[in-house]
């Protein structure tokens, strides 16, 4: 079989969201859309977790996984894992508060330990490098920003193998809706999910 038929009855790649706001149909719910729709236009299947509705509970920092590469909680992570490994890329968006993230995507961060203890403890193979990209929606008058919010996200995209592309930062968005009137911020953001389908399709070619 030709290299050209093997691409054209290929899946299309898997682009993840993550939903880090704590409410729904807000700005950074409405980017993530835009930046899914960018995924889906260029040829990607799309997912979307919401950080909230992921039945996780916070990490007890037992170090459990440490020991075996896994965690002990009996709630949501299984279904979880399971979606970030399949995924062949991420976007992950997020409201900033107080300069970082919300506590419900803070707490989903953190229960991402046990791939860092795969990797950094047990000597288990890295997961597959994959692209991925950062939203991040704010209103003004915070005179720290968007550096904590960013530094947190890239941390644990790092530990999940992913080659952060872009961050799209909007400011400015004092209404749950303000990005839906920012036509400049809703095409960023359905460029960078449009960048992030294209690099996933480019590295299974590549495989």
């Amino acid at each position: 079989m030709s290299g050209g038929t093997e691409m054209a009855t290929a899946s299309p790649p898997l682009v993840l969201g993550i939903a880090g706001s704590p409410r729904r149909s807000g700005n950074s719910d409405a980017l993530l859309a835009a930046a899914l729709e960018g995924a889906a236009e260029a040829g990607a299947h799309t997912s979307t977790i919401v950080a909230a509705d992921a039945g996780l509970g916070p990490c007890l920092g037992c170090n459990d996984c440490a020991d075996t590469g896994e965690c002990i909680r009996p709630d949501g992570w299984g279904d979880v894992f399971a979606l970030i490994d399949a995924a062949d890329g991420i976007i992950v968006a997020s409201p900033v508060y107080f300069a970082t993230v919300p506590g419900v995507l803070k707490i989903f961060y953190d229960r991402m330990q046990p791939y860092w203890a795969r990797t950094h403890v047990l000597g288990q193979p890295r997961p597959p490098r994959r692209p991925g990209a950062v939203v991040l929606a704010r209103a003004g008058g915070d005179p720290y920003g968007f550096d904590a919010a960013e530094a947190t996200t890239r941390s644990v995209l790092a530990v999940l193998g992913i080659d952060v592309l872009d961050v799209l930062k909007v400011t400015g968005l004092d209404a749950s809706t303000d990005a839906l009137a920012r036509p400049h911020a809703i095409g960023g953001a359905r460029l960078l999910g449009s960048a992030v389908a294209l690099d996933a399709v480019r590295r299974r070619q590549a495989e």
